[in-house]
């Protein structure tokens, strides 16, 4: 039953994501600012992929190119004003937040956000199929440990206990299955309007892959990403592709 799968991958993706997080932030500081590249290697490979190979394509075929096209655009739009105001805002690399203001509450607010956004997204993918959706779970999965990373740095940078920043990092992140439920509900009585929610999916996740994740490697990894950095993000590509193959 899709209801199963949406709610097992909206736990894996907020609470599991959480403790993946919680858990690499208690290895040294070594080891975490060695490991973190690679997931976001990894995580941008999976969104690209996500967004080209599965979501636009059933979204296209659903619907058509055009309209399904100038959703994506007006997405990425809006994925770029929300940014703008800090409530699509995400930190991906450990320590370090690009944002104007970057304080505790406005941070768990677009996480908060976000993960009802990723809710319905997922609902959504399960609710137009199974590979589908496990692409997509898979993919929010991948971006979503180094964002909580980057999460738990920056509430723990502006004063919060490793206890507090934990809880309320938890918080946030059950946002998601409110948006999931919403998401079953709606979309089940909506069936047309899937292909423009995977639409606005696929717009931000290339949003996110494009111009977040990827600048955050040129920013981390100069003068330039090495071959093992490339190769992990041609693996999040294959992972896609193989789901992709194997079901499509």
């Amino acid at each position: 039953m899709p209801v199963v799968w949406v709610l097992t991958f909206c736990f894996l993706s907020s609470v599991g994501a959480i403790s993946a997080a919680a858990l690499f932030l208690l290895a040294r500081k070594e080891l975490r600012q060695k490991v973190l590249p690679y997931l976001i290697c990894f995580a941008t490979g999976t969104l690209l992929a996500s967004a080209l190979l599965e979501l636009l394509p059933h979204a296209i075929e659903e619907a058509g190119v055009e309209p399904i096209l100038t959703i994506m655009l007006m997405g990425l739009v809006l994925f770029f004003l929300l940014e703008r105001w800090m409530i699509w805002r995400h930190c991906h690399v450990m320590g370090h937040c690009d944002v104007h203001v970057a304080t505790g509450p406005l941070i768990l607010l677009g996480d908060a956000l976000h993960n009802f956004v990723d809710g319905i997204v997922l609902a959504a993918a399960f609710l137009s199929s199974i590979p589908i959706g496990m692409a997509t779970g898979l993919a929010v999965i991948a971006h979503e440990v180094p964002q909580e990373v980057g999460d738990f740095a920056i509430l723990l940078d502006r004063g919060f206990s490793r206890k507090q920043a934990f809880w309320w990092n938890l918080l946030s992140g059950s946002a998601t299955f409110p948006g999931a439920v919403l998401g079953l509900v709606a979309l089940d009585w909506l069936e047309a309007a899937t292909p423009y929610v995977l639409s606005l999916s696929a717009a931000g996740f290339l949003y996110i892959g494009l111009a977040d994740l990827i600048p955050s490697l040129h920013e981390r990894l100069r003068p330039a990403i090495g071959f093992p950095h490339f190769l992990v993000i041609i693996l999040g590509i294959a992972t896609i592709f193989f789901l992709h193959r194997q079901h499509g």
